[in-house]
């Protein structure tokens, strides 16, 4: 008979584990600044060890600045964004290195990843402009993903440096820092905008310019249909009003774009350096799961919404492309 076992291992195993668990978790709860608060409201005293506790964060949105180099100041949200960029090309180049056609590990991880996010661009963009924005659509993706799981590294931000007599970390989760995102959300925009111009050509710009209507109203006063020309002129002024809508939130997402990840990693950075604050060690496990899952969600949302959007932009031309095609048979 086999034995019961719970997450891979063997009850007894994870009776014991769960009673060190709850047991630290009670400690840390009790040793804490409400568990000390309360205690000491009851007239007990009782602290964690000083190699135990947690020093209260002081959380800073701006990143913080740790040589200049002439007068560009390298922060260590530039410093995290490098050690990612590192990552990934050290990775790729383990993997890539002996190619074999029966995959290791390591190289059926990587392909399972760029055939995912290949056919995700092919079904949403079409076979075409798929291919064509799948590399910048797959940078964007593992950039953010690897920026957000790195910055998870226990120890990560505890990593201190003077700088004029302050104590800095060294390494900082280059998510939380307002400018990688603004760039990120940048390169959507023009990836966006480029596809959209290479699909349409000048086209593209009826999109934000819509005077077909209007221009018709004046060819219908002209002919003397006055009734045709005033229903014209009201759908042509309600057409050009569309299209400044249509330009303004081309520039809005640039907004969206830097808020929705900027808000999200520095959320999630501030909430788990608040509960590692107030429950010391165990509770914050359960949010760096959280954290691991909004990391994966926020690069895929980012690398999704530019995929999307430049499908949008060239809709267009794929229909009539496939208009063209159905005329010829």
């Amino acid at each position: 008979m086999a034995k019961k076992r719970v997450l891979g291992c063997s009850f007894p195993v994870f009776i014991i584990v769960a009673i060190i668990l709850f047991g630290l978790l009670l400690i840390s709860a009790l040793g804490g600044p409400i568990g000390s608060k309360l205690l000491g409201l009851a007239g007990i005293h009782f602290q964690l060890p000083s190699w135990l506790a947690v020093e209260k964060p002081a959380p800073e949105l701006a990143a913080e600045t740790l040589i200049h180099i002439g007068s560009f100041a390298v922060t260590n949200t530039m410093i995290t964004a490098w050690i990612s960029i590192l990552i990934l090309v050290i990775f790729a180049a383990l993997v890539t290195r002996k190619l074999k056609l029966v995959p290791s590990r390591l190289q059926s991880i990587l392909e399972y990843a760029v055939t995912t996010l290949l056919n995700l661009c092919e079904n949403i963009a079409g076979p075409k402009y798929g291919r064509q924005v799948f590399p910048i659509v797959a940078t964007i993706f593992l950039f953010v993903f690897v920026n957000a799981w790195t910055s998870l590294i226990p120890g990560y931000g505890s990593i201190m440096v003077t700088i004029h007599g302050t104590a800095v970390p060294l390494l900082r989760g280059a998510n939380t820092d307002i400018n990688l995102p603004l760039a990120l959300a940048i390169v959507a925009f023009i990836t966006v905008e480029f596809f959209g111009f290479k699909a349409m050509g000048l086209r593209y710009l009826g999109k934000f310019i819509q005077l077909g209507k209007i221009g018709q109203s004046f060819k219908k006063l002209f002919k003397g249909n006055f009734k045709g020309a005033m229903g014209d002129l009201a759908f042509g002024i309600i057409d050009f009003f569309v299209g400044i809508l249509e330009l303004i939130s081309e520039f809005i997402r640039l907004v969206s774009f830097t808020f929705r990840l900027f808000g999200n990693m520095t959320a999630g950075e501030i909430l788990l350096l608040s509960i590692s604050f107030l429950v010391p060690w165990v509770l914050s496990i359960a949010i760096y799961g959280l954290e691991m899952l909004v990391g994966f969600v926020q690069a895929l949302a980012f690398s999704m919404l530019t995929l999307i959007f430049t499908s949008i932009a060239v809709a267009g031309h794929e229909t009539e492309e496939e208009s063209a095609q159905e005329e010829k048979t």
